[in-house]
């Protein structure tokens, strides 16, 4: 019986079995996907992308450019990473002293709609919120809140966006609005929740 992919993976680039790559999912020029790895559906990987044994990628994500996602990161639904942007799995990498296996990768979670900017470095053992930006250029050091818009090095929160990414201004009430989504948010003790 043959089997057909439902997905498309350039000729130039190398698919280590097993692993497991969803419906729709595009993986163009250059690009290696490593054993065990799990992918969504309708994910787009662009151009020298590296996707490590065991990493898990959820349905819609958009990978840019000279990305390589290490093993013990973790992407959520809908995240977007910028072109060049990096993650990293050891805090104190030594060659004379090497880490290697994943009893040693410390762990990083991308949770669903997060943007990654290009060029931006995401230590790991950390959390990035929900739909939260993060700008090009920012170095991750500590937990990322749900809708922060963070920039610099290190990442400082520089205001608040909605799920469509557009900025919130919040009213005396604490209540802001996006005009794209249709949606509101509330911004209470520096948290941000969208008001059902």
């Amino acid at each position: 019986m043959e089997n057909k992919k439902n997905y498309f993976v350039h000729e130039s680039s190398y698919v280590d079995e097993p692993c497991e790559i969803g419906e729709g999912t595009k993986i163009w020029h250059f690009s290696h996907i490593q054993k065990n790895s799990k992918i969504g559906k309708n994910c787009v990987f662009g151009q020298n992308i590296n996707v490590a044994n065991n990493v898990t990628i959820g349905d819609f994500c958009k990978i840019q450019n000279n990305v390589s996602i290490y093993e013990g990161v973790i992407l959520e639904d809908y995240v977007f990473c910028g072109p060049s942007m990096v993650f990293t799995n050891i805090l104190d990498p030594k060659c004379k002293y090497p880490q290697v296996g994943s009893q040693y990768y410390i762990k990083t979670l991308v949770k669903e709609g997060a943007s990654i900017g290009a060029n931006a470095t995401i230590i790991c053992g950390h959390t990035i919120g929900r739909h939260c930006i993060i700008g090009a250029g920012a170095v991750i050091t500590k937990d990322v809140p749900d809708y922060a818009l963070v920039i610099g090095n290190p990442g400082k929160i520089a205001g608040w966006v909605s799920e469509a990414g557009k900025k919130l201004k919040f009213d005396e009430n604490g209540i802001g609005f996006c005009e794209i989504s249709n949606k509101k948010y509330t911004l209470i003790d520096g948290n941000v929740k969208e008001v059902s």
